[in-house]
């Protein structure tokens, strides 16, 4: 049975645990503010662009004749999988792996690469001795547009190189501090079809008649400069997404195991009372006892 002292060691251990995680929920509210203001101010840039994109592929007669969006039959494969730095955020890089995994199994009569980002992403693949075409680490904790850059110009050089046929995204986006949603979109061959449609969760347009820009520039010529943009820009965008989404998850979590700990601090306090009491119980008998006997 645990005596005295090793109750109060466990409880100051837990108490020690306990200061960790709430300072690390700290931590993680603090740069969830800035991830957030990220995230969500992306959004409507990406709607914008969209529609100049939309109204630009209007007046083009063969948009195919663009590189990015040259459809090819799917037989190479290029995956692009977003976890986490670091753990300690609950379930937030186990969500997205599994689905990978399970988007990667979908795909298993193609050939396919997998570019990860971040170390949990790069960890697991190597674990599973996967065949890496690239990874990136430490630039999830704060998105970068320097790195989605350079990760969008890559995505585009293996397309029009026809190293691959497709190319998806896997990533966690940011709903709300107790929500995240794993996503898996395709980024290339840009669709028109998807162009043309609606951003996803984007505002309702302020007017019901549609804007009708005016280009100095031929519009085979806009379009043709901003495809590449809204690429950076879907590449940028999930960074953020995964950042906000990551932080969000490790607060809720830090969270959760500091009222835990208090549940385990409370539950420990309640034991070492009982043996404590027990002792001076058993103490009292004893000299009860005892002074019955001498008399």
């Amino acid at each position: 049975m645990p005596t005295l002292l090793d109750f109060r060691r466990r409880i100051r251990s837990v108490k020690n645990t306990q200061q960790i995680t709430r300072a690390m929920k700290f931590i993680a509210a603090a740069r969830l503010r800035r991830a957030q203001e990220t995230a969500v101010s992306l959004r409507p840039y990406a709607a914008g662009i969209r529609e100049v994109l939309r109204s630009a592929m209007s007046r083009i007669e063969n948009p195919e004749q663009f590189p990015l969006l040259t459809q090819r039959e799917e037989k190479r494969v290029l995956v692009v999988v977003t976890a986490g730095e670091r753990g300690l955020a609950g379930a937030f890089n186990s969500n997205v792996l599994r689905r990978a995994f399970e988007f990667l199994r979908e795909k298993q009569d193609k050939s396919v690469e997998v570019i990860t980002i971040a170390k949990k992403s790069r960890d697991a693949f190597r674990k599973r001795a996967w065949k890496i075409a690239g990874e990136y680490v430490d630039i999830t904790t704060r998105a970068d547009l320097g790195k989605a850059r350079e990760i969008a110009a890559e995505l585009m050089k293996v397309y029009q190189a026809e190293q691959a046929d497709s190319v998806y995204l896997v990533y966690n986006e940011f709903k709300n501090v107790m929500a995240q949603i794993v996503r898996v979109e395709k980024l290339l061959p840009l669709d028109p079809v998807a162009l043309a449609a609606p951003e996803k969760d984007a505002p309702p347009p302020s007017s019901a008649e549609p804007v009708d820009y005016i280009y100095e520039q031929p519009a085979a010529e806009i379009f043709n400069k901003l495809v590449p943009r809204y690429v950076e820009m879907q590449v940028y965008r999930m960074l953020a997404e995964t950042s906000a989404a990551e932080h969000a998850a490790r607060m809720t979590a830090m969270e959760s195991a500091t009222s835990n700990a208090s549940d385990v601090i409370d539950a420990l306090t309640l034991h070492m009372n009982k043996v404590r009491q027990a002792a001076i119980t058993r103490e009292i008998i004893e000299v009860v006892s005892g002074a019955a006997s001498a008399g």
